[in-house]
């Protein structure tokens, strides 16, 4: 199974699109197969389920996600899983014991600044 999980630095990033890379593992009868870190190619509707299929990820991983992306990446056939915090490896490792749960999305979809991006709206109404 290949896995998307949104990072920053050592970390998994708060919010799924906004991250500044990806780290993509490979896991194989309870064995981490491959690891590596590509960088965020950009956060727009729409591209990120795409680009993510298209490198063969079964599944996200993320602190949070907004609600019109998590249908967009279920459409493409692929699990989400959020409300996840801690290192990448701790992450990497709770997966490989099959102990990886989900939680409350950890992101707000509200004005801030996040990949290089400063917003002044929501994205979602309230």
């Amino acid at each position: 199974m290949r896995i998307s999980i949104s990072t920053d630095g050592d970390s998994v990033s708060r919010h799924f699109g906004r991250c500044p890379s990806f780290t993509i593992i490979e896991i194989d009868d309870a064995k981490l197969i491959s690891k590596q870190t590509i960088a965020n190619p950009g956060h727009h509707p729409g591209f990120l389920p795409q680009f993510l299929q298209q490198k063969g990820v079964h599944c996200i991983i993320a602190g949070g996600i907004g609600r019109r992306a998590k249908e967009l990446f279920n459409q493409a056939g692929i699990q989400t899983i959020t409300g996840v915090s801690g290192s990448v490896d701790e992450v990497i490792d709770r997966v490989i014991k099959g102990t990886l749960e989900g939680g409350e999305d950890l992101c707000r979809h509200s004005s801030g600044k996040g990949y290089g991006i400063k917003k002044t709206e929501g994205e979602y109404p309230e």
